[in-house]
């Protein structure tokens, strides 16, 4: 699994250069180079973005499905608790609970982050859109 996020990173590196060397050549070339420069960066950040985005909803997911699976624990470790209050048993649960704690506040950590891309994804979006209209004016 490793070796395929590498080769996923390496594939998405080798994609970021050839759009910098392509919008580089443009600038070299003259005729509106800064722009092709501009828009050639906006696209590479653009899926890489995406891409990170679509990584992270997929942490999310996981991690609530963690959660839902903890919380589901800890109430059946509380029952067994009632029932049976074995020094074993409260240690593991105390230790569940420490982990539910950690689950929830990395969740709140991967929100946060979703937040901060999705104003990116928005802010390169909107300037995408400035650019085309500026272009088109021209």
């Amino acid at each position: 699994m490793e070796q395929l996020s590498e080769s996923s990173h390496r594939d998405s590196a080798d994609a970021a250069s050839s759009s910098l060397t392509t919008a580089a050549d443009v600038h070299v070339g003259g005729g509106g180079g800064g722009e092709a420069m501009a828009r050639g960066l906006s696209a590479m950040l653009e899926s890489v973005i995406k891409e990170f985005d679509s990584k992270s909803l997929d942490a999310l997911s996981s991690q609530d499905k963690l959660s839902g699976s903890l919380d589901r624990l800890v109430q059946e470790l509380d029952q067994l608790l009632e029932n049976a209050p074995l020094p074993f048993i409260v240690q593991h649960a105390s230790r569940i609970s420490s982990v539910k704690q950690r689950v929830s506040s990395m969740n709140l950590v991967l929100k946060s982050i979703q937040r901060r891309i999705d104003n990116i994804d928005h802010m390169l979006s909107a300037n995408n859109i400035q650019d085309k209209t500026a272009s088109d004016t021209t």
